[in-house]
């Protein structure tokens, strides 16, 4: 079935249905727990084969990072996306397709930026860069189209609220005492909190080299990719308040115990940012405030750094229309707030937005620390004052993110691991359900003292892949026995390192639609996911859209950030 293509103007919660009590036990073939991309294609797929969807997401905003400030795709071969994901971006094209969408900005200032490929079968183009709200609206747009029931602020009960019978799932209650129940159900949340809930095997942190014989997992002290370390400076940066004086004690931002043994394990956590959307119009532009608990100490390693002579403050500010930013990571000291996230994917709720909020008062302080602070160069802090953020982006939330980037959480143990081997070809990989194509990119994850007494970064890698690679439908089901009616396409299983070429936004669109189709198969048949027969799926699959191989000629690695 062809998807609709028209464009409505977002409504606020539009698409929300409001629950209050409990829903009746067998009400919904699917319930589908999360708020992120893939849980919007999972539903739209689930209502298109003709089975009743329920999408139940602890947050307000659909989407997630898509819709999060993630507007400068990271895309790798965009062959490789198909299905539900390429109507997605279609979808964005349209929007953008229309004089009415430019308002701060004349369409032919843009350029050509981020006006994609045709579709596969040449009719359907695509656009990759895009405002935050426009994501959204197209979200709101397809759950309002397939008449997906969504209910919204809706937190699992992760102690008691999982009810499984059998080794199958019957129902999940929420915080707030409303229980929802269904024959299959699918975590599509950046954390895997049903997954975990549900007992199924996952690993949090970094596994050891050995663990799956790969190269580039566990610790990576010593190895310098992209321009995210120390190393890019002039001159090395002591980490002491004295500079030189361990006696003086250690700045802040960074860690003074033992960095690990290269290539061992470790239970920490990649650096989380938000994405945050920017603007210099005057006209649409909040200035940067002094957050609350704002500390200049905290950042006296990047006043050290522009000592030294860093220029690159303003690297990863990547336009996306009417004059905005996708603003990431760049630099050794930047919006990634490295090393305060590692306790996250286990966390409570309560201690989560402790997290969150320390990230915020962080990312926040950073961009007031670089406007004001005399000690950053006079034409950096007069530059950063034409930046703010943008009165028509994240209303809700005074132009700040409503989403921040989970680059990575737990991830599950499955029937199948994806490993760095499977993405570099070194190993096959068994019945394909969608394909990546991304750099093989992990941020950093600690700052610490090397053995010379000097500061530097650890964690960050870029490895580039020849070609895209398939990923196995068993990465998605938990082994077998745990349970038998439960698809986990965003925590996904696999090693830290095949995690962070496979954490993209458009291949979680992609899985979240094959989990679907699966969950489906299964109701149909009566039988665990685990049974899902592959031929019988890849037939679906390929007939609605789906890439599962990619024979032509590969594109050039793509540059990760």
């Amino acid at each position: 079935m062809k998807i609709p293509l028209r464009l409505r103007a977002l409504s606020v919660l539009v698409a929300g249905i409001s629950f209050s009590g409990p829903v009746r036990a067998a009400d919904h073939d699917l319930v589908i727990y999360g708020g992120t991309s893939a849980a919007v294609t999972a539903a739209v797929q689930a209502k298109l084969m003709g089975k009743t969807v329920i999408v139940v997401s602890p947050d307000r905003h659909l989407g997630g990072l898509t819709s999060g400030g993630l507007g400068f795709t990271d895309t790798g071969n965009k062959a490789v996306i198909g299905g539900l994901a390429r109507n997605f971006y279609h979808r964005i094209w349209k929007h953008y397709d229309s004089a009415a969408a430019w308002k701060w900005q004349d369409r032919a200032s843009y350029g050509n930026k981020g006006q994609g490929t045709p579709a596969i079968d040449g009719a359907e183009r695509t656009m990759w860069i895009f405002e935050p709200s426009v994501a959204e609206m197209v979200f709101e747009d397809l759950v309002r189209e397939h008449g997906i029931q969504v209910v919204r602020d809706e937190w699992l009960d992760r102690p008691k609220g999982v009810r499984k019978e059998a080794g199958r799932i019957v129902s999940i209650t929420t915080l707030a005492g409303r229980t929802y129940a269904g024959k299959m159900f699918i975590d599509a949340t950046y954390e895997g909190d049903l997954m975990a809930a549900a007992g199924v095997s996952y690993h949090v942190g970094r596994e050891a080299n050995a663990v799956y014989g790969e190269e580039h997992n566990g610790v990576q002290t010593g190895v310098l990719h992209h321009r995210h370390h120390f190393g890019v400076l002039k001159e090395k940066i002591s980490p002491y308040v004295v500079p030189g004086d361990p006696r003086s004690g250690v700045l802040p931002r960074v860690s003074a115990a033992y960095p690990g043994n290269f290539g061992e394990g470790d239970s920490k956590v990649q650096a989380y940012c938000y994405r945050m959307c920017l603007t210099d119009h005057p006209e649409n532009r909040i200035p940067f405030a002094k957050p609350e608990g704002y500390d200049p100490r905290q950042y006296e390693l990047l006043a050290r750094i522009y000592a030294a002579g860093w220029t690159e403050t303003f690297g990863k500010f990547d336009p996306i229309p009417n004059h905005k930013t996708d603003t990431n990571n760049h630099g050794p000291f930047s919006t990634d707030n490295i090393g305060m996230n590692y306790d996250y994917p286990e966390a409570s709720y309560e201690r989560r937005r402790e997290i969150l909020k320390e990230h915020q008062t962080y990312q926040k302080g950073w961009l007031y620390f670089i406007t004001t602070d005399p000690r950053v160069p006079a034409d950096v802090r007069e530059r950063m004052s034409r930046w703010g953020l943008p009165k028509d982006e994240f209303k809700d939330n005074g132009g700040w993110p409503h989403q921040i980037y989970v680059r990575e959480a737990r991830r599950m143990t499955g029937q199948f691991v994806m490993t760095e081997n499977h993405l570099r070809k070194r190993k096959p990989t068994p019945d394909s359900v969608g394909m990546g194509s991304y750099t093989i990119d992990s941020h950093n994850v600690q700052r610490y003292i090397t053995p010379e007494g000097y500061v530097q970064n650890e964690g960050d890698i870029g490895v580039g892949l020849k070609e895209p690679y398939e990923i196995a439908y068993g990465s998605l089901v938990p082994k077998r026995g745990q349970v038998g009616n439960l698809l986990v396409p965003v925590c996904v299983s696999s090693s830290h390192i095949a995690f962070g070429s496979i954490r993209m936004e458009p291949v979680f669109m992609i899985l979240g639609q094959s989990a679907a189709t699966a969950a489906v198969m299964a109701i149909d048949a009566g039988i665990p996911v685990q049974d899902v027969p592959y031929a019988k799926l890849r037939e679906r699959l390929l007939r609605d859209g789906q890439i599962l191989e990619h024979t032509a000629t590969p594109a050039a690695a793509v540059k990760s950030e």
